[in-house]
């Protein structure tokens, strides 16, 4: 029983893979299904329904959707879950607003109680605008480097 010929006819007329075309087993329709050779044959026996198309396959994805919905309440994202460093979990704009809230907040202090005048104040926080500090130690190293305020003051 060989019927490559008319799998592959099958398979070119159904518009499909020759994978998915199922020809009938049953031993009476043999001699017709080898006798098919011109493509009106194998379309008369498509239309009789002894050459069929098998369904395609799909993942359901039952599984995955329901792993998304427990991910958006928050669980399965524990530390055994987690790899790489955490930063590079956090949001790069993210970090920015972090670090850019705390130098803020720490020269609004400083102006505050006096350290810094209001011009020395308005040049920190647009040298911090700018991303010239790294973090919060990095503006005190500064300020101490440059002696914008008294050393104990900084600290």
């Amino acid at each position: 029983m060989d019927y490559r010929f008319q799998r592959r006819l099958a398979a070119e007329i159904l518009g499909v893979g020759e994978s998915r075309i199922w020809i009938s087993p049953d031993p009476e329709l043999r001699e017709e299904i080898e006798g098919a050779v011109t493509k009106a044959d194998v379309r008369a026996l498509i239309k009789r329904g002894v050459i069929k198309v098998i369904p395609e396959k799909g993942n359901a994805g039952h599984a995955s959707k329901v792993r998304h919905m427990q991910r958006r309440k928050g669980r399965r994202r524990g530390m055994g879950r987690r790899k790489g460093v955490a930063t590079a979990r956090l949001d790069p704009k993210e970090r920015w607003m972090h670090r850019i809230r705390k130098i803020r907040r720490y020269l609004r202090y400083l102006r505050d109680k006096q350290v810094i005048d209001r011009k020395t104040y308005r040049r920190l926080y647009m040298l911090a605008k700018g991303g010239t500090f790294r973090d919060l130690a990095s503006l005190k190293r500064y300020m101490a480097d440059r002696g914008l305020a008294p050393e104990e003051k900084i600290r």
